[in-house]
């Protein structure tokens, strides 16, 4: 049985602990923990077996397992406490991860392991298999509605005005390791697109606001001597926080099946 803790009970942790109550995997629900104290006990009153509202250094102790699903600022204390304790961190902050590169040593040093969950993308495990050999390109389109990137960071500092526009309007265009830096909430897919495949500098990437939309896309295309791949995928957003897509949350739970499960699909 492992014991898995919730680093932040907010859009995706909640569905991940409602996962783990129903699964019948071995897998238990330890602890959580969340910034809004108030709001973590409000949802935890909804689950059927309620458990400890703890702070991180606690609730990596009572834990096998921690599932990083707090803000993105909160990433590397989460991450750390996690790894130097030799437990298992799995989290969809690919940006986060991107930006701390002696997260490896750290956790190869204290017999921890950090699993990067797919979140949002599809195809990881066709661009890890086409990196054995030689990827000659990575490009990727992302486009998402008005409401999913009207408080992004980028758009917020350079005053991107979003609310008149008519049209499809480019806001980025660069590497994934500069898009993730300018959007660290939105783009985490970009960022484990580079790891997978050529590295994030030299993965493209081009972020559109599209007024048309009511679903996140995603557009790759990767060129190697093995294959071409052309991937496409289009997420439902999540009621509470449009930026991110509910398929998001049912990666963590598929990442954390394959921790017990006695038959793993896929690389």
């Amino acid at each position: 049985m492992k014991s898995i803790g919730i680093a932040g009970f907010g859009t995706i942790g909640r569905v991940v602990a409602r996962h783990i109550e129903a699964s019948e995997l071995p897998l238990k629900l330890a602890a959580v923990s969340a910034g809004d104290r108030c709001r973590a006990e409000a949802a935890m009153a909804r689950l059927k077996t309620p458990v400890p509202i703890v702070d991180t250094a606690e609730l990596v102790a009572l834990s096998d397992v921690v599932v990083d699903s707090a803000p993105t600022a909160a990433f590397r204390e989460i991450a750390e406490t996690t790894l130097r304790a030799g437990k298992t961190l799995v989290t969809v902050s690919g940006a986060a991860l991107m930006q701390w590169p002696e997260a490896a040593d750290v956790a190869r040093a204290h017999g921890g392991r950090l699993i990067l969950a797919t979140g949002a993308l599809l195809g990881l495990d066709a661009v890890r298999a086409a990196a054995v050999g030689t990827i000659h390109s990575v490009t990727m389109v992302t486009r998402k509605p008005v409401k999913s990137l009207i408080k992004a960071e980028h758009v917020v500092r350079n005053r991107i005005d979003l609310t008149a526009i008519t049209e499809p309007l480019k806001i980025f265009e660069g590497s994934a390791r500069e898009g993730a830096i300018a959007f660290p909430a939105n783009v985490n897919v970009a960022a484990a697109l580079g790891m997978a495949g050529v590295g994030p500098e030299r993965t493209r990437l081009e972020i559109w606001a599209d007024p048309a939309l009511e679903r996140n896309t995603h557009r790759i295309v990767v060129d190697s001597d093995s294959a071409r791949l052309e991937l496409g995928i289009e997420n439902i957003p999540t009621d509470e926080n449009p930026g991110t897509g509910r398929i998001t949350a049912q990666s963590i739970v598929a990442a954390l099946n394959d921790l017990v499960a006695p038959i793993r699909i896929g690389t």
